[in-house]
């Protein structure tokens, strides 16, 4: 299954770069590129840190087809 993600949408949203996101929850801004790109999947703490700063839920943010997981 993979899990698709508006970081890159929210981000520009909020006017932050990706090293400024990076720095705000902790991690290295080639993280955010990789979540941006879709080749990496998030721990459940840093979608968390990434749904705060946003302001929205996790499941605003990442998204997955509840379809296909049957």
């Amino acid at each position: 299954m993979e899990i698709q993600n508006r970081v890159k949408e929210l981000r520009a949203k909020h006017r932050l770069t990706q090293g400024e996101l990076a720095d705000l929850v902790q991690i290295t801004r080639q993280t955010i590129v990789a979540l941006e790109k879709g080749s990496y999947s998030p721990s459940l703490l840093l979608a968390w840190k990434i749904s705060r700063v946003f302001g929205l839920s996790i499941e605003d943010i990442f998204l997955f087809d509840e379809e296909e997981q049957k």
